[in-house]
């Protein structure tokens, strides 16, 4: 009796470790029109970001969207128009984690927001090479864009994204504003879904 009640809590300590373990570094698949990209987040340093990125998860408020910019050698942006480049509305803006430690390298993804430093909602992009300049540094004016996590699967897709034609199209904002947005896919690139996907 006692052996089994021994591998019973065995079991359950190895299972709070590994839920404890899938906590700090969710993964999630966004499945794109042109193929699947598996990033795994960084809840340790940036908890506020990944919390507010897996809300928007759970509620599906991705799925039918598209990348919406798109600047070669630069990065890939999406999650916040639909295919009718009509802003969706979206939760409150958050405060920026800048300041985390992470930088702006290659295959990490971090928050889009607006001048402001603390205006990220929704959108978010993926770095296709060393972006450093978009990190936080010792001046006080520049609060930097935060990475909360990177790109593990699926980085052809995401270099794919940022080899497509690009044009420039008028797009709705929330405020019901009409807007020319530039670095637009001339063909769609549908996000078909992003779902929370933990390493097992």
């Amino acid at each position: 009796m006692k052996r089994v009640v021994l591998l019973t809590l065995a079991a359950s300590a190895l299972g709070v470790g590994a839920s404890k373990a899938s906590d700090k570094a969710p993964v999630v698949l966004i499945e794109t029109s042109l193929g699947n990209i598996k990033v795994e987040l960084d809840a340790e340093k940036a908890p506020i970001t990944v919390k507010n990125f897996l809300d928007y998860v759970n509620d599906k408020f991705y799925d039918g969207l598209i990348f919406h910019r798109v600047v070669p050698g630069f990065v890939i942006q999406g999650g916040g128009f639909d295919s009718n480049l009509v802003e969706k509305e979206t939760k409150p803006p958050i405060k920026n984690e800048g300041d985390n430690g992470l930088s702006n390298t290659r295959g990490t993804i971090s928050m889009a927001r607006t001048p402001a430093p603390d205006s990220a909602t929704s959108q978010f992009y993926i770095n296709l090479r060393d972006n450093r300049r978009l990190d936080r540094d010792n001046d006080p004016q520049h609060a930097g864009y935060c990475v909360f996590g990177k790109v593990i699967d699926g980085m052809d897709v995401v270099d794919k994204i940022g080899e497509v034609r690009t044009t420039t199209k008028a797009g709705t904002t929330k405020d019901s504003n009409r807007v020319p947005l530039q670095g637009i896919p001339a063909e769609n690139i549908v996000i078909k879904s992003i779902r929370r996907v933990d390493k097992s």
